[in-house]
């Protein structure tokens, strides 16, 4: 009998569609990538990173102001254009400007310096900073920071994808542990339940007492509970693993028990990372990043304190006959200057360098923990993978043996030499073992997945 529908169920195997082919955990993987909430938020604030680096590159747009006046009464008429065209600097503080003027008429000697020959007057020139602002300011800050702040997201996206991996491989175990487990607790119901027919018969032939046929339904009793159990378990985890196994439009699905796979795939781990060795995890890197926005900060917060000293350059040049200003507005006119300040007290500066040094230090010790505790936990994981693998070896063993054991007494049984219970326990202490094999495999598919984490090997996680 127990042949009989195990051709039955291969044969309705081989006959289901295609979609019925075991979830493996490539496929797990693939749709948890492409569709998890989680990674799509993530990339949302990858977007919102890319907007806010456009938004401080704007601090070095080409700008153009424009004024125009006229009298309209008084004394004087004159009329006057003026416009300039400015570029800032992008690697150093300052910036260069073009510009030209026109005017016509009459003005009063206090805004003499309006008049231009009759086309007007262009200019060029450029203010360079030669202290303060000259290695960095708030411009270059900013982008600096927006730069860095999109590093930063990709590396928080990368945390969140490798974390939902992970996730993905327990849950994806844990639902086929499930399965194994019902699977064992549903061959050890159908041995007993087989069984009654056969002590049934018995009992109406007067060979064997009642009592047997009794005992034996309180068997099947007892393993019902289990597969009821083990039913409500594989629900359980197949419920979880709907929330990683999605649809092509990014719902959660629930996984069929026709595409259980028989046995627990485990992540094929690499050589195990060598002692004091620490992989190039997101989480150090973005310490790392937010430790170099900090000191881009510090070395603002340092700027602010220097003193202002700036170079100014100059050329103008009127073209076009002389207008009513006169003769002095012709010529090539170039022009040289500095402008020099220093604040006497500096107390606001000296806070924000203050606030940001102690932020500096936090980090920096903050990066001294996470790298303690990765090589602690990667020690940790290695001695579990190591563990679980011979664990695993000593369970399967011992499954071999008790359900030799099973086998035999079963055979001692229908010889006559043997009782029901002896039966009873040998059968269920096999299926024990074999639960306590599919347990160490669950234990080692779950230390094979922290340690694909714990290092983060993209590839193995399917990113």
């Amino acid at each position: 009998m127990p042949r009989l529908r195990l051709s039955l169920l291969l044969a309705l195997l081989l006959a289901a569609p295609a979609s019925a082919d075991p979830l493996d955990l490539a496929e797990i993987l693939e749709t948890t990538r492409r569709n998890a909430p989680v990674l799509l938020e993530a990339e949302a604030r990858r977007r919102a990173a890319d907007a806010r680096r456009l938004e401080a590159d704007g601090a070095f747009d080409t700008s153009i102001d424009a004024l125009a006046e006229t009298r309209l009464s008084g004394t004087y008429d004159g009329r006057y254009f003026d416009s300039e065209v400015k570029q800032p600097f992008t690697n150093r503080g300052g910036y260069a400007y073009g510009g030209y003027r026109l005017s016509d008429g009459t003005f009063p000697i206090y805004e003499d310096e309006r008049f231009t020959n009759q086309l007007g007057e262009v200019r060029l020139g450029a203010i360079f900073a030669l202290w303060r602002d000259r290695a960095i300011d708030e411009r270059r800050l900013a982008r600096s920071l927006a730069d860095a702040g999109v590093d930063l997201a990709d590396t928080e996206a990368l945390i969140a994808a490798v974390g939902l991996q992970r996730r993905a491989l327990e849950a994806h175990a844990l639902w086929v542990a499930s399965g194994l487990r019902l699977a064992a607790f549903k061959d050890l119901l159908a041995v007993a339940s087989e069984r009654q027919a056969g002590i049934e018969r018995q009992v109406r032939e007067g060979a064997v007492p009642a009592i047997l046929a009794t005992e034996n339904r309180q068997a099947i009793l007892r393993r019902q509970s289990l597969v009821a159990d083990a039913e409500r378990a594989l629900g359980v985890a197949a419920a979880r693993l709907s929330v990683f196994y999605r649809s092509p439009a990014g719902e959660p699905q629930m996984p069929s028990p026709t595409r259980l796979p028989n046995r627990i795939e485990l992540v094929p781990i690499s050589d195990l990372p060598p002692e004091g060795v620490l992989p190039a995890r997101p989480d150090i890197a973005a310490v790392d990043n937010r430790i170099a926005q900090a000191r881009q900060r510090l070395a603002q917060d340092r700027n602010l304190l220097q003193p202002r000293l700036d170079l100014k350059v100059e050329a103008s040049q009127d073209i076009g006959a002389i207008g009513e200003g006169g003769s002095s507005r012709s010529g090539t006119e170039t022009k040289v200057g500095l402008n020099f300040s220093v604040p006497l007290q500096r107390r606001a500066a000296q806070g924000k360098l203050a606030q940001t040094e102690a932020a500096v230090a936090a980090l920096e010790a903050e990066r001294k923990r996470i790298a303690e505790e990765i090589g602690v936990q990667l020690s940790a994981v290695s001695t579990d993978v190591r563990a679980t693998a011979k664990l695993l070896g000593i369970a399967r063993d011992d499954a071999t043996q008790a359900e030799a054991l099973a086998k035999a007494e079963r055979r001692r049984l229908d010889l006559g030499t043997s009782d029901l219970l002896r039966v009873a326990l040998r059968e269920e202490g096999a299926a024990d073992a074999r639960v306590r094999e599919i347990d160490a495999a669950l234990r080692q598919a779950l230390a094979h997945a922290e340690l694909a984490a714990a290092t983060a090997d993209l590839r193995l996680l399917g990113l």
